[in-house]
């Protein structure tokens, strides 16, 4: 990767204490959600929002059972069984060429489990039209990765974070025709403005808990999602 491609920014962004609770739509003044769910009600995930996964998991790994995604009356809880029976989930809203999306989420458990959002491309044709993993775990609940995915080569740029996940954050991503940019709690943190490595059509939101098992004993793991929202592309 060309260090021009991309700009690395976890050294200098960490957000501070009282910036845990802001996000990167009010700070940045994105207007109001053009889409999303704020998961107040209670039972299954809204069919009229999500597509909710039937299928093997992730790579072949487990399950993905829809039983495992549940709304509480405030947040959506996957939970993820010490089987490898889990959860994952595909936005009907929100599709579209340059815009933004915001999360706020949190997740603990056994490191086995990587909570993922994801932008994901309608068309479905993966790697080669690309996707973009804007708050991931790969196996630490204390650090935070972002990894822009591009090409049928399924090269990629990324950044990793220090940031305690099992606390709620709001993790953003904005792509416009100058790049695609990250944020934790309203502060930017990545940055990729190579316009050879963007999607090549719209694309919309997933989330996932992904089991990924590593031959050691295995436990249970969460993801929450306090709310999803989908902002308009910049004027």
């Amino acid at each position: 990767m060309a260090l021009g491609a991309a700009m690395l920014l976890a050294g200098c962004s960490t957000p501070t204490d009282a910036a845990r609770q802001a996000s990167a739509a009010s700070r940045l003044q994105w207007g109001a959600p053009i889409g999303g769910d704020e998961f107040n009600y209670a039972g299954a995930p809204d069919p009229a929002k999500w597509s909710v996964y039937d299928s093997p998991g992730h790579a072949g790994n487990g399950v993905r059972s829809p039983r495992q995604a549940t709304v509480d009356g405030s947040k959506l809880v996957i939970s993820g069984t010490n089987d490898g029976t889990t959860a994952g989930m595909s936005a009907k809203f929100g599709s579209q060429e340059y815009g933004r999306w915001e999360v706020r989420a949190a997740g603990s458990g056994d490191d086995e489990y990587h909570m993922v959002a994801i932008l994901w491309p309608e068309s479905g044709n993966w790697p080669c039209d690309g996707e973009v993993d804007y708050a991931e775990t790969t196996g630490d609940w204390s650090v935070v990765n972002f990894f822009h995915h591009y090409g049928c080569s399924n090269s990629k740029t990324s950044v990793s974070q220090a940031l305690d996940l099992t606390e709620f954050h709001n993790y953003a991503v904005d792509w416009s025709p100058r790049g695609i940019v990250g944020y934790i709690d309203g502060v930017k943190w990545f940055e990729d403005n190579d316009p050879t490595h963007h999607p090549p059509g719209p694309m919309h939101q997933t989330l996932q808990l992904d089991w990924f098992p590593d031959g050691s004993s295995n436990g249970s793991g969460e993801m929450r999602v306090d709310w999803v929202r989908v902002y308009a592309p910049a004027g």
